[in-house]
C-alpha cells in the first residue's frame, strides 16, 4: 500500500494550515446498506427526518437526512452494486463515509485549496442534493477521512 504524508508546511506559503473561510459543519454522512434499518438507531435517539428521501442517480445512492440540532446526519444507501457507496460498503461495511463543511463560495475555496497544494477529487463543483453544489477533497488530506465542501443555493 502506498503511504502518503500530507505536509502542510511543505506546500503552504501561509502561516498555519489552510482555513475554510466561513465554513461550518454541514453534515456527517454515514453509509448504510438500507435506509430503513440504517435510520433506526438515529430515530431511537430522537432525530427527525428532514424532508423526503432523495435519489441521486449520478452517485447511485438514495439519501435520507436526519436533523441533529444545527447539523444533519446524511444516510447514504446504494441504488446499485457498482456505485462508490456500494464499493465503500463492500470494503469497509456500514459507517462514517464523509464529513461535509458548508462554504459560501465553492469555486473560490477549491481554487484557494488547490493553490495550497490540497489534493482534490473534484476540481469543479458538481450537483448535490436539494440544489446544493459539492466537491470532495482527497481522503489523504483528511488523514483517511473523505471531506466534502457544500455550497447551498442563495436564499
Amino acid at each position: 500500500m502506498l503511504a502518503y504524508v500530507f505536509d502542510l508546511d511543505a506546500v503552504s506559503s501561509t502561516v498555519g494550515p489552510p482555513e475554510l473561510r466561513g465554513a461550518r459543519l454541514d453534515h456527517v454522512a454515514v453509509a448504510v446498506p438500507h435506509l430503513g434499518e440504517g435510520a433506526t438507531p438515529y430515530e431511537l435517539l430522537g432525530l427527525q427526518r428532514e424532508g423526503a428521501d432523495e435519489h441521486v442517480p449520478s452517485q447511485e445512492v438514495v439519501v435520507r437526512l436526519l436533523r441533529a440540532g444545527d447539523v444533519l446526519i446524511e444516510l447514504l444507501a446504494p441504488l446499485t452494486d457498482s456505485g462508490t457507496v456500494a464499493r465503500f460498503l463492500a470494503k469497509h461495511g456500514p459507517g462514517l463515509h464523509h464529513l461535509a463543511f458548508r462554504v459560501n463560495d465553492l469555486e473560490a475555496e477549491l481554487a484557494r485549496l488547490a493553490g495550497e497544494g490540497v489534493p482534490l477529487l473534484d476540481s469543479t463543483p458538481r450537483p448535490g442534493i436539494h440544489g446544493t453544489r459539492v466537491a470532495f477533497l482527497h481522503p489523504r488530506f483528511g488523514d483517511g477521512v473523505l471531506i466534502e465542501l457544500v455550497e447551498h443555493p442563495s436564499t
